[in-house]
């Protein structure tokens, strides 16, 4: 079996230079084109190490030490953390790629003959890393930032409802709730219906207005809340009567509510 090299090299240095220009794009690192070529130059080189008569442990060291090389000449070091996130990203991006390779591949360059899998002899990973690829990173990396901008609004909230009654939910400060009552400039949250202990009694109305809609809102006032250990009092607690559209989120902060924690 003849083994191109240079289509080899190619091939790596293809792949590289993408995985370390989307690690640059979701982390918004401000590096030239050049510096990310001279990281993906040094990575295709390492596949020359499949050649060498080395152990797999001694191949799995020079990968890694090859892929901090990477990172360090693509995006250099300035602390652990930089540093860390850059080789994170590096290798969630690596694995998606990869899966995604393997998929393709199996699927279309192999055949069943039987239970026996046969080669077609069709060699489609050229077309893949100029057409399919940049299409799969375009959809990865709008996810990741909207996973990222969403996660960076969630928070650990212990509500009281009085001195004894109490509970521990994940909220989402969410910058579009400017729900607050209109007498007293109060701020309010919305809460799921499903939290809301018996003891509570005798719910105020407050009138609201929203993009589509405007009623009454049933709300009570809140004890006081924790939202990442900082205290607020002074505000009201909405009850909502329909789940959240959040995943894993029972309660809206307001924007008065973390203006006050500031």
């Amino acid at each position: 079996m003849k083994i191109y090299i240079d289509l080899i090299l190619l091939l790596n240095f293809g792949l590289d230079f993408i995985l370390l220009l989307v690690v640059s794009v979701i982390l918004k690192r401000n590096v030239s084109v050049k510096r990310l070529v001279l990281g993906a130059l040094i990575g295709s080189l390492s596949i020359l190490m499949l050649f060498i008569k080395i152990n797999s442990i001694t191949l799995m060291i020079g990968k890694v030490l090859v892929s901090l090389l990477m990172i360090v000449i693509s995006f250099g070091y300035r602390d652990l953390k930089y540093f860390g996130n850059n080789l994170f990203y590096l290798y969630m991006t690596s694995i998606v790629l990869g899966g995604f390779l393997y998929l393709i591949n199996d699927s279309l360059a192999y055949r069943n003959v039987g239970i026996i899998f046969v080669h077609k002899g069709l060699s489609i990973n050229f077309i893949l890393m100029f057409i399919a690829i940049p299409i799969l990173f375009y959809f990865y990396i709008r996810n990741i930032r909207l996973l990222k901008n969403n996660y960076s609004n969630y928070y650990d909230c212990k509500i009281f409802f009085d001195k004894e009654h109490w509970i521990n939910v994940k909220g989402f400060y969410d910058t579009g709730n400017k729900l607050k009552d209109p007498y007293s400039g109060k701020g309010i949250i919305l809460l799921n219906k499903k939290y809301i202990p018996k003891v509570i009694r005798s719910p105020i109305l407050i009138p609201y207005n929203s993009l589509n809609n405007h009623g009454l809102l049933k709300c009570f006032r809140g004890y006081e809340i924790f939202v990442d250990d900082k205290v607020f009092k002074d505000f009201l607690i909405g009850i909502s009567d329909q789940e959240l559209y959040l995943d894993g989120i029972d309660c809206i902060l307001s924007d008065r509510i973390m203006e006050g924690l500031r």
